[in-house]
């Protein structure tokens, strides 16, 4: 059961936020069922039918008005079904974001590697959303934007939920100037600042991504700014904003990311969950002139990547 509450058409929850968690959905399609445990054992096979009947014993799923369905609940099609998703045995993330600014707006936090930007899959507690909202007694925060999992750097999270729409929109509009840091094998034979155009598309495995023929939909801008022997460290600067577009761009130019285990070799992921590899790719800066106040903001992250950049 894993449909977060998120997104700006979500219907009103009727339970709060818990423990930084808020909660999740889950729409009951047309059809018919003898009961709604019976529904539930079949929509989550992975799931025991004795976990589902415990959490309906215990008043645990909830409809629109709050009220506790029972095991013997009829199956109600065009129902939702409200509920606190859990993650057994969640493993911790041991490295720790830190905030480098925060006002009666908003939170900057330099997020590390490994640690998800929002729950996702088998992350729940352990990602930045959920310790900020805990660390900082803000229920109601809440990202602009993302980062990938693997991806270091800075996030920008509301703290005002009539703002949330403004800061949004602007990640969505492109009015935000990001710089990344990458680490990956040097190439001399470029010409830099090097643009790179091309047609990203949804990958054949998993959830990767891929160049395809076509007319371009995303454009980065290449830096070689210091060379380490065959290494080199990279400014990236991103002007469209399509899925893992910097780790595609990158690797179809020869230059995987240092510990990519996605682009160019795709591996399960239960084979990259080495700490002491860290994807080299963080985002490094965050330029923009704020919706809200109209001031011109600027951020840059403390963390380095294995080629340290002089500050």
């Amino acid at each position: 059961m894993a449909r977060n509450r998120s997104g700006k058409n979500s219907p009103a929850a009727p339970l709060p936020i818990r423990d930084g968690v808020a909660p999740s959905y889950l729409n009951l399609p047309p059809g018919e069922w003898p009961d709604l445990l019976s529904f539930l054992i079949e929509r989550f096979p992975h799931m025991p039918a004795e976990v589902l009947e415990s959490r309906l014993e215990k008043g645990e799923l909830v409809d629109d008005q709050g009220q506790a369905y029972q095991v013997a609940s009829p199956y109600q099609s065009n129902q939702r079904v409200w509920y606190y998703r859990e993650v057994p045995d969640e493993k911790p993330v041991p490295f720790e974001e830190t905030i480098i600014y925060q006002d009666d707006l908003i939170v900057i936090a330099d997020k590390p590697h490994w640690l998800s930007t929002i729950p996702a899959g088998r992350h729940l507690k352990e990602t930045l959303l959920i310790r900020l909202r805990k660390k900082l007694n803000l229920p109601e925060l809440a990202p602009s934007h993302r980062l990938d999992r693997e991806t270091a750097g800075l996030v920008l999270l509301c703290k005002q939920p009539q703002h949330r729409g403004a800061y949004q929109t602007m990640f969505q509009q492109r009015n935000v100037r990001k710089n990344y840091l990458a680490v990956a094998p040097a190439r001399e034979d470029l010409s830099y600042p090097y643009i790179h155009k091309s047609n990203i598309v949804r990958g054949e495995t998993f959830f990767t991504m891929q160049e395809a023929e076509g007319e371009p939909n995303s454009e980065t801008e290449v830096n070689l700014i210091h060379q380490q022997g065959e290494r080199g460290l990279y400014l990236l600067k991103p002007h469209t904003g399509k899925q893992h577009q910097l780790r595609v761009h990158m690797s179809s130019l020869g230059m995987a990311l240092e510990n990519d285990p996605w682009y160019p070799v795709v591996q399960p992921e239960a084979d990259h969950e080495d700490y002491s590899q860290p994807l080299q790719l963080l985002a490094y800066t965050l330029e923009f002139t704020d919706p809200v106040t109209g001031e011109p903001r600027f951020f840059q992250s403390q963390r380095q990547l294995s080629i340290v950049l002089s500050r």
